[in-house]
């Protein structure tokens, strides 16, 4: 089952968030106000076993701004998507991308938009088999200026 989180009702999202993302500990309670409390900038979505375990979810929003790849705006953007490893194979990525899809188009977007690390070829295959097409590579750079340490 597919259930919207909200911020009374979230349970299990927040430690698949730190599976797919282990750096965002810290920031998960900014994050979690931020992505519950603004449903027409964010949706995250938890899918949820008959047991009631939470086996995936995915977060997506609205962007406004330039979007690589992309012909128009706003855009939707597929902004993480993580099953656990024993779950994968199920079809539950593609019914969290279904629903994502659904949002959007509602949303009135006409584009569904999402990114990988170029060295991360298990995303790629699976954007591939969720029906995405690559679109560009992008190499970001970086230089300090002033004084920074």
């Amino acid at each position: 089952m597919i259930k919207r989180c909200t911020l009374l009702d979230h349970n299990g999202w927040l430690p698949l968030r730190v599976a797919l993302w282990p750096d965002s500990a810290p920031n998960n309670d900014h994050d979690k106000q931020t992505l519950l409390s603004t449903p027409e900038c964010y949706l995250v979505l938890i899918f949820v076993n008959e047991e009631g375990n939470a086996l995936g979810f995915a977060e997506a929003s609205i962007r406004t701004d330039y979007v690589n790849g992309t012909n128009s705006s706003p855009v939707a953007f597929l902004e993480g998507l993580y099953v656990q490893p024993a779950s994968r194979g199920e079809g539950i990525a593609r019914q969290l991308v279904a629903r994502i899809q659904q949002w959007a188009e509602e949303m009135g977007c006409t584009e569904l938009a999402s990114d990988a690390l170029l060295d991360n070829q298990g995303s790629h295959a699976m954007h591939k088999a969720l029906g995405f097409a690559e679109t560009e590579r992008v190499v970001y750079f970086l230089k300090p200026l002033g004084k920074a340490k």
